[in-house]
């Protein structure tokens, strides 16, 4: 059985489709997030889930039970939103025991629960403190402490990092990670973040215009992208336009719109003749000299140095590509020439997106 399942999932506003026939299955325990841009629908699935917006088609299950019918506050999932949302009124005690309160549970019965809870976020003995006493990543352990004390089936989060600062924002993404082990609690999470989804989570749905696009580990998205959305979404990507000429298997040669041409993987149902584009990630390309349609030659323009994740901007017929190699980057100075290469399977060759 699932924890939380959809099954085509449509969502239209009058003549707008928000979401169009998604579907997903969510293993109890694990950790799942829905990434795609702003825009792309995801928050209007995720309001769906809650109850707070009805489905125009399809059912939503939780536990294997359809919760169409139920009300947000009949069905056993629960929200951390991106600005917490936590009572500035209440001490800590007291916002995490209000779920308890409002549900009727036995006075007796709520500080013990608020204090195991506590102790679970790492936060013991911190009832009697105020909000604007806690630090960032502190209130963002009382907003999920009050979630999980009701014990939920999934816990919903809302892009939660999104109001955070960087550093706090990265520190978070392997705690958040350490609380979903320790509670063992299903959470589905939202974001336009990839490296919060690619972090954190078991599997991850890459959503774009309404649909999913790819759905699969955080290593199977990067490696294996299904369509070109995705592998330009999905990590940094130079992205090569031009012309599929000639395919032989799933080897092909792509005349590139500024001149010269490229050898790469056919990843879909492209054939000679359509417009394409070619994907080269980064850290696929090596800098010297390599075998003609598999290398570009270019002026360094500029030398990015961020130690193991220094990059070198290659100026090749105007367009600019990004290349990691910081071991080959350092005996290189702006506005040498250079050449990069990299082996055939590693330039992923997709349809053209429209623009």
């Amino acid at each position: 059985m699932y924890d939380l399942s959809c099954a085509d999932v449509t969502k239209r506003f009058g003549t707008f489709t928000a979401v169009e026939n998604v579907s997903l299955d969510i293993p109890s325990g694990s950790f799942f997030s829905i990434l795609g841009p702003s825009g792309c629908g995801k928050t209007t699935l995720m309001r769906m889930i809650a109850g707070f917006e009805t489905p125009t088609s399809g059912d939503i299950r939780i536990k294997g039970e359809s919760v169409l019918s139920l009300p947000p506050n009949k069905r056993n999932v629960k929200m951390v939103f991106q600005h917490l949302a936590l009572f500035p009124m209440m001490n800590v005690g007291e916002n995490i025991a209000y779920g308890l309160r409002c549900r009727g549970e036995a006075k007796s019965e709520i500080a013990p629960k608020v204090a195991r809870v506590l102790d679970r976020v790492g936060l013991p003995g911190s009832e009697d403190k105020r909000i604007d006493q806690l630090s960032g990543g502190q209130k963002q352990r009382i907003a999920i402490a009050r979630c999980m004390v009701l014990e939920p089936d999934v816990l919903l989060l809302d892009e939660p990092l999104g109001a955070l600062d960087l550093k706090l924002r990265e520190h978070m993404k392997i705690e958040l990670k350490q609380l979903q082990h320790q509670f063992e609690t299903t959470f589905l999470y939202i974001t336009h973040d990839q490296s919060e989804a690619l972090v954190m989570s078991d599997n991850v749905a890459v959503m774009n215009a309404g649909k999913f696009e790819q759905i699969g580990s955080p290593k199977a998205l990067y490696d294996q992208p299904a369509s070109g959305f995705v592998a330009g979404f999905v990590g940094d990507s130079n992205i090569l336009a031009g012309t599929l000429r000639e395919a032989r298997g799933s080897e092909a040669r792509v005349d590139l719109d500024g001149g010269g041409h490229v050898i790469g993987r056919v990843c879909d149902g492209s054939v000679a003749g359509d417009r394409v584009e070619v994907f080269l990630r980064p850290e696929s390309l090596r800098l010297g000299a390599a075998d003609d349609g598999t290398s570009l030659t270019g002026r360094v323009e500029s030398l990015l140095f961020n130690g193991a994740s220094s990059r070198v901007l290659l100026d090749v017929n105007g367009q600019l590509i990004e290349v990691a190699d910081p071991e080959q980057a350092s005996a290189l100075a702006k506005g040498a020439t250079a050449s990069v290469g990299w082996t055939p399977e590693r330039a992923r060759i997709f349809a053209r997106r429209s623009a």
